[in-house]
Parts: C-alpha cells; structure tokens; sequence
C-alpha cells in the first residue's frame, strides 16, 4: 500500500507537533493507510490536475496542477498533502473510527428547538437520500489542503483529447 508520508516521517511528525498516540493505538502503517484512504475519498475528486496514472493507488502525484501560480511537478506529493495525511491518521488514532463516520438520513437532524428559540438546518438528505454532512472534516486538514483544490463554485471545463 503506498501510503502519503512513511512510518518514520509520521513519528517526527508527532514529536514535533507535540502529539503521541494512544498505546491501543494501531500500527503507524495502519494509521497512515487509513489517513490517506481519508485525503483521497474526500478530497481526491477536488484535487487540481490529474492523476499521473490512472492505475496508481493515491490521488497523488498529479499531472498539471497549478497551486498558488505554479505548476507542480508531477513526481511530487505536496508536503501538505502528507502532513494533512498525518493528521488525519492522528485523529483516528485519538479517535478510532472518527474518519468513517456511518449514518443515514434518519439520524440526520433537521430541525432543533430549545425554548422558544428554533433552529432548522439546510437540507438534512441529499437527492439520493443519503445524509448530508456526515463526512467528518477536520478543518486544520481541510486548511491544509485548500490550495490543492478546484474551486467547485467555478465551472470547469476540460478539453479531452481520444486517440489521434
């Protein structure tokens, strides 16, 4: 599995943020599998450019990404992207299960109301009928990686090119 960042690079990490997993802790290589797993299924399709190969396991490297003016190198993964990997692999160790939350639209809260004071969120299910907001952010990853990502609030368009 190739994971974002290494075992070793993980364990710096932790010591120079000031971090130090649980000793029920997984395995450093389980934690970083499951924070990259994280990066890729909720970033991934909002990452600038593209995959380099369409059969490698991460959504980095990338081809033709363009972060604050500059064309990335395509052999590259971003520091931002491990260290976001990083974290993420912390708040699982701190936190088991946090980064796959599982929930449907039932459990979904639409309205809440205390007093006389009430509340109602916007839509509690998407159009499929799933729930929304059910994937967990972490707002320091999603700080992290917000230069790596497409502004979906732009239209995109891609000229495609099928054999010559």
């Amino acid at each position: 599995m190739n994971n974002y960042g290494t075992d070793a690079a993980f364990q710096a990490w932790l010591i120079e943020n000031g971090y130090s997993l649980p000793g029920n802790a997984p395995s450093p290589s389980v934690l970083l599998n499951r924070g990259s797993q994280y990066i890729d299924a909720v970033y991934g399709s909002r990452f600038v450019g593209s995959v380099v190969d369409p059969e490698q396991e991460r959504q980095w490297p990338r081809d033709g990404a363009i972060v604050n003016g500059k064309v990335f190198p395509s052999s590259v993964v971003p520091a931002a992207i491990i260290n976001a990997s990083y974290y993420a692999a912390y708040q699982e160790a701190v936190k088991p299960g946090s980064l796959s939350v599982v929930g449907t639209s039932s459990s979904a809260v639409k309205r809440v109301k205390v007093g006389q004071i009430e509340k109602e969120y916007q839509q509690s299910k998407s159009d499929d009928g799933t729930a929304v907001s059910i994937t967990p952010l972490i707002s320091i990853v999603d700080g992290m990686l917000a230069p790596y990502l497409r502004d979906l609030s732009q239209p995109w368009f891609g000229i495609w090119s099928i054999g010559c």
